[in-house]
């Protein structure tokens, strides 16, 4: 989106240093970019080798000067400098804003041609800093200070990361900036953090012997977790006790209240009631995942229930839209075959080796399907000319997985005709109506 990105240039203020420098901001929807200005070898192996060594020499560099009869090229002032002789070669230094006003009457002679092993430069703007925009926060604030600064912020990532101080030459480009990067930064977490919060997990079974205990879910990015404590820093997130992909988990609401009290049900999606007393049962949701396995959670409130399916619902269509498609390897009468569902076009099954495509259908043309529960399924396509139903069986080492993916590629597509739908129906015949 071009209304996500800007670019432009600013100061970096170091407060270690006390020094401040052109800076060049790249803002993009994910991450922003510090450039700094370099002077930047472009030819000459030698001099490639020193400027390596003077870049990782450390803080300090003591450089050894030593006479030379005759000037180098190098030094030689560019074409259009001060003083007579205007025939000199360009000089890099001076070319970086380094002057170097020689005695017009006491030149040296000209070089001849540069070979090609000649140093030359170019002035270039390199990355510096590259700080990920998801969740990071932005604060005009001096540290552990309630002092506000002008024409400054900083920007610090999630993972402590930060900018140092950038400054501008006017508060409305300050604010101009610190409002494009705050909308990324928001923008950044919605899509990525639909919602997380607390649930009891309850049991499966009551001979299970295991008690209920509470966990912290989280819909974030194209993953669900679940947590036996919330994530803190940034590697919180890689601790998490279960890890499931978005588009293959089914989520199935328990029994939320009665079918007819339908006034009822939309004052509670829509926060103008208080949830009234119900049984244990009433206030479940499982999560259905591959192989059969399932969690069964219980929230406080009904409108707790509500947020939740209205939440997985949005994670899901978000996650659908931004992989597009995606390949399960499936076989059908002993042919190994590659069956794709895709957010634009449909189901697609083609061969695994020569990619050859053996039959496509729209997801409009899905009229059912059927399985055994176990590898196997039927799906009943419509024939756009013979309007004949057409079966394809085929059978997959997870099959569940492929289902909940179907579902969730075809919820996704209606909400997004139509972002008023709510995706509480099933699509898959005899499977999710079990």
């Amino acid at each position: 989106n071009q209304d996500k990105t800007k670019s432009g240039i600013a100061l970096l203020y170091n407060e270690e240093t006390n020094n401040t420098y052109d800076v060049c901001l790249k803002l993009t929807k994910e991450v922003l970019t510090i450039q700094k200005l370099d002077v930047v070898c472009t030819s000459g192996s030698e001099s490639q080798v020193n400027v390596h060594l003077l870049r990782t020499a450390g803080d300090e560099v003591t450089i050894t000067v030593r006479y030379l009869r005759e000037v180098p090229s190098f030094l030689k002032l560019p074409l259009g400098s001060p003083g007579p002789d205007h025939s000199r070669v360009s000089s890099p230094l001076f070319d970086s804003g380094v002057h170097l006003n020689g005695n017009g009457n006491n030149t040296a002679p000209s070089p001849p041609s540069p070979s090609a092993n000649e140093p030359k430069y170019e002035k270039r703007w390199l990355d510096a800093v590259s700080l990920p925009l998801l969740m990071a926060r932005v604060s005009r604030y001096k540290a552990g200070k309630d002092k506000l600064r002008f024409n400054c912020f900083e920007v610090f990532a999630l993972d402590g990361a930060s900018t140092n101080i950038l400054q501008f030459c006017t508060a409305a480009e300050s604010t101009d900036w610190l409002q494009a990067i705050s909308t990324n930064i928001n923008d950044l977490t919605q899509e990525n953090i639909v919602h997380m919060g607390w649930a009891c997990e309850c049991p499966e079974g009551s001979a299970s012997g295991r008690p209920s205990a509470f966990k912290f879910l989280a819909l974030r990015g194209p993953y669900f977790y679940i947590f036996r404590s919330p994530p803190i820093s940034a590697a919180d997130w890689g601790q998490a006790e279960t890890t499931y992909n978005l588009y293959e988990v089914l989520f199935k609401v328990h029994k939320l209240w009665m079918a007819e009290d339908c006034w009822l049900q939309a004052r509670l999606y829509l926060g103008l009631e208080h949830s009234p007393e119900q049984d244990t049962e009433s206030l479940c949701f499982s999560i259905l995942v591959g192989h059969g396995q399932s969690h069964t959670f219980r929230v406080e409130l009904a409108t707790d229930l509500a947020i939740w399916e209205k939440s997985f619902q949005r994670a899901v269509s978000l996650e659908v839209q931004r992989i597009q498609s995606k390949s399960y390897m499936c076989s059908s009468q002993g042919n190994v075959l590659c069956f794709t569902i895709d957010f634009a076009s449909g189901f697609t099954c083609s061969e695994s080796t020569s990619k050859t495509i053996l039959w496509r259908y729209k997801f409009s043309q899905l009229k059912g399907s059927s399985d055994d529960g176990k590898t196997r399924v039927k799906l009943l396509f419509k024939n756009p000319e013979s309007k004949q139903i057409e079966m394809k069986e085929l059978e997959f080492a997870n099959l569940t997985a492929v289902l909940h993916c179907i579902h969730s590629f075809i919820a996704a597509k209606v909400a997004s005709m139509d972002p008023l739908f709510m995706c509480s129906q099933s699509f898959l015949g005899n499977y999710t109506n079990s």
